[in-house]
C-alpha cells in the first residue's frame, strides 16, 4: 500500500521546502486533543490545556473532534490555490484559507467528519445531492457532533469559516504565537537544509532525509509515500496553468510519526514531514510482545489498525470501509483485543473499538509510526 505522485516532466524549481504555521497549528491541536499519538509532547501538551483560559478550553473540548483523529487539507489551504505559497504569518495563512471558495472549503472540511470521500473530487455536497446525503449519512454514523458540524457547513459555510477563524485565531493569541516562535528557527533551518540537499544531491537524497518512507523511481517519474493507504496524485496538473504544478515539502515539529501526504484532486500535493522523533520506548514481556506481534502479523489486521489507531469504529463501518464481511472484522478484532491492542466501548447501541495507542507504543517507535503516517 502507498500513496503515489506523478512528477512527470517538472520542473526541479517546482519542489519546494517551505514552513507553514497554519499546518503547524493544525498538528499542534491535534497533539493537544491526542497526546497518546505524541509521547513527546506530553509535558507541552499538559502544560498548555493547564494554561488555557476556561472558555478556550471548553470551545476547544467541543471542536476536538475536528483534529483529533483526522487532518483536513484546510490546514493548507495555499496547495487549492493558484500559484500560492505558505505565508509567514498565521494571520496571511488564514487569509489564504478565506480566498478558497465554499466548494473548495466544504469539500476539505467535510475531511472533519467524511474522510472516506477524500480522493473523489468533483462536486462538493453543496452542489451534489446525493453526496449531501451520503456525507449526512457519514457524520452520523461518527457522532452528534460530526453530524451537527456537517449540517452547519452545508447549511451556512460562511459562518462555519468565520467561526473557525476566530478559533484559530484565539488559539493562536492564548498559546500557538509563542510555540511558533520556538519551533520557527528548527523549521526554518530544516527547510533550508534539504533545499540545500536538493540543489547539490538531488531529490532522492532530499526525500531520504525527510523520511525513509519516501523514494523516487529510477526514471524520476513517481514519488512514493510508504503508508497503510492507497491514493495518487499528480504534480504537474497537465494542461492547466504552470503555476498549479508543483510539490511543497513542509517540516513540523508537532508532527512525529504522521508523515501526510496532500493527495486531493484539484490541489498541488503536499508532504508534511515531521523533523525529529523521541527515543524509542522499552519492551514488555516476551510473552505479551509474542501475543502482540503475533495477532499483528496479519496484513488486514495491520490495515484496521491504521483506522483505528485514529478514531473508534464499529465492525460494520470498518466491514463498509474494507469491503469485507462484519463477521470476518470480528474475527480480526477477536485477534487484536486478545493481544491487549484494543479498547472497546458502548455508545447507545453501538459497540466502538478503538486501538490502545499507549500499548502500541510500547512495540517501538517503528511500529506506531507506521501505522500513524
Amino acid at each position: 500500500m502507498s500513496l503515489t505522485i506523478d512528477i512527470s516532466g517538472l520542473p526541479p524549481e517546482r519542489v519546494l521546502f517551505e514552513i507553514s504555521p497554519l499546518a503547524e497549528l493544525g498538528l499542534a491541536l491535534h497533539a493537544l486533543a491526542e497526546p497518546g499519538h505524541h509521547p513527546g509532547l506530553h509535558g507541552w501538551a499538559a502544560a498548555t490545556s493547564a494554561g488555557l483560559a476556561p472558555d478556550l478550553a471548553d470551545r476547544l473540548c467541543e471542536a476536538d473532534f475536528l483534529w483529533r483523529t483526522t487532518f483536513s487539507d484546510v490546514f493548507m489551504a495555499f496547495a487549492g490555490l493558484t500559484g500560492a505559497s505558505p505565508a509567514p504569518t498565521l494571520a496571511g495563512e488564514l487569509d489564504l484559507l478565506d480566498r478558497l471558495d465554499d466548494e473548495r472549503f466544504v469539500l476539505a472540511a467535510l475531511e472533519f467528519t467524511c474522510g472516506s470521500s477524500y480522493a473523489c473530487g468533483g462536486l462538493s455536497a453543496l452542489s451534489d445531492p446525493v453526496r449531501r446525503e451520503r456525507s449526512l449519512e457519514l457524520a452520523a454514523n461518527r457522532g452528534p457532533r460530526q453530524l451537527d458540524f456537517t449540517k452547519r457547513l452545508l447549511s451556512d459555510p460562511v459562518s462555519v469559516r468565520a467561526w473557525l477563524r476566530r478559533l484559530l485565531e484565539d488559539c493562536d493569541e492564548a498559546f500557538f504565537a509563542d510555540a511558533w516562535q520556538r519551533a520557527l528557527p528548527q523549521l526554518a533551518a530544516d527547510a533550508r537544509h534539504k533545499t540545500e540537499l536538493l540543489r547539490h544531491k538531488g531529490l532522492a537524497e532530499a526525500l531520504r532525509a525527510v523520511s525513509p518512507a519516501l523514494s523516487v523511481d529510477a526514471d524520476h517519474t513517481r514519488i512514493t509515500a510508504d503508508k497503510l493507504a492507497d491514493g495518487r496524485t499528480t504534480a504537474v496538473a497537465p494542461g492547466r496553468d504552470q503555476l498549479d504544478q508543483g510539490l511543497t515539502l513542509i517540516p513540523s515539529s508537532y508532527g512525529w510519526p504522521h508523515l501526510m501526504v496532500l493527495h486531493a484532486k484539484g490541489w498541488r500535493p503536499v508532504i508534511h514531514y515531521p523533523v525529529a522523533a523521541p527515543a524509542p520506548r522499552d519492551p514488555g514481556s516476551v510473552e505479551l510482545l509474542t501475543l502482540r506481534m503475533e495477532a499483528l502479523a496479519h496484513p488486514l489486521r495491520m490495515r484496521l489498525c491504521r483506522s483505528l489507531a485514529r478514531a473508534p469504529y464499529t465492525t460494520s463501518e470498518l466491514a463498509d470501509a474494507y469491503d469485507i464481511t462484519a463477521p470476518e472484522v470480528s474475527r480480526h478484532l477477536s485477534v487484536l483485543k486478545k493481544a491487549g491492542l484494543l479498547s472497546t466501548r458502548r455508545r447507545g447501541r453501538y459497540v466502538m473499538h478503538q486501538l490502545d495507542v499507549s500499548a502500541v507504543a510500547r512495540l517501538g517507535s517503528d511500529f506506531l509510526e507506521t501505522v500513524l503516517r
